[in-house]
């Protein structure tokens, strides 16, 4: 089959040649939901619990009201429900004066619909969310759902659809299954971290151990200078040198880490990322760590860890490219 590249990157859906910034996602789903009477309904359905017919239904997009903004997505029904939706890409999440705006619109204060919702789409589960999203404003509901909701939604729509929507739906779901997780599959960046030598406070494990043996490792999801997206691949660093790469299988996001690990206190915790790591694999030779702070995190192309004497050698390496 004849392929397409824009800028040397195969584009497998016509969504991909609109974009991938917040906009052009929320451009893309919106169109999907349009297109998609089936699409709709899944939606609606999962969220509302509304089944009844979608032929009235209106979407609009980017609708300006002087001092409130403008809005991502508003899904609409005349004497029934009134949605707005606020997408945003990757691990970020609006605050609450963006959805105090929202909720103060005009437009939607005085609306005549029974139901009426802020919706905050993003690629943060619902864990993760709910410690930075409130349950409602202004006296609305706070509905939260992820890309992955969606891609669920599209995928259960498939099933009932028309042949004219399964084409769609599966354009779309390409779409956004590369952007639903933002662990970036094709990327080949390694997060290099330093690892200590004792043991997380009040914990039966050291953290070498739940790295070497539980092939297990978690941090917060930013703040402090952490990522708030999973890499790819990650790198540990102790004793003066790289010690493991790994590829991370997969992730979650754990508010309380004896869910995750017999060893840990019963204790809350701020949202963080556990990963769970592939077979490690390093060079033949020994990486020194060069010059790096002590707890420095730093990002290197993979290949460069095994092309150079340094981790600190191979990141200047990957700025300078």
């Amino acid at each position: 089959m004849t392929k397409l590249f824009l800028h040397s990157r195969e584009m497998k859906s016509v969504f991909q040649l609109l974009g991938e910034n917040e906009n052009d996602i929320s451009y893309s789903v919106a169109w999907g939901l349009t297109q998609c009477p089936s699409f709709l309904k899944v939606f609606l359905q999962n969220v509302l619990n509304w089944n009844g017919s979608v032929e009235e239904v209106d979407i609009r997009m980017q609708e300006y009201e002087k001092g409130k903004g403008f809005t991502d997505i508003e899904i609409e029904l005349t004497q029934q429900f009134h949605l707005i939706i606020e997408a945003k890409r990757g691990w970020n999440l609006p605050g609450i004066a963006q959805l105090q705006k929202y909720a103060t619109r005009t437009s939607f204060l005085q609306s005549p619909c029974p139901d009426k919702r802020l919706i905050v789409l993003s690629e943060c589960s619902k864990d993760y969310a709910k410690h930075r999203v409130p349950d409602q404003v202004n006296g609305f509901p706070v509905e939260v759902l992820s890309w992955k909701d969606f891609y669920q939604f599209s995928k259960m729509a498939h099933a009932s659809g028309t042949h004219a929507e399964k084409r769609l739906l599966q354009e779309l779901n390409v779409y956004l299954g590369s952007l639903m997780t933002m662990q970036k599959q094709d990327s080949n960046m390694v997060y290099v971290v330093s690892v200590g030598g004792g043991s997380p406070e009040g914990w039966t494990i050291t953290w070498r151990d739940i790295i070497n043996k539980k092939r297990r490792y978690f941090h917060p999801v930013g703040g402090n200078g952490w990522v708030k997206e999973p890499p790819n691949y990650i790198a540990f660093r102790y004793d003066g040198k790289l010690q493991s790469i790994h590829h991370i299988e997969g992730y979650e996001v754990v508010t309380n880490m004896s869910k995750v690990f017999s060893e840990a206190k019963d204790e809350e915790w701020e949202p963080s990322f556990v990963y769970h790591l592939g077979a490690p694999f390093s060079p033949s030779n020994e990486i020194k760590t060069g010059n790096i702070y002590p707890n420095g995190r730093v990002w290197c192309m993979l290949d460069t860890l095994f092309t150079c004497s340094t981790i600190s050698e191979a990141r200047d390496l990957t700025k300078s490219r």
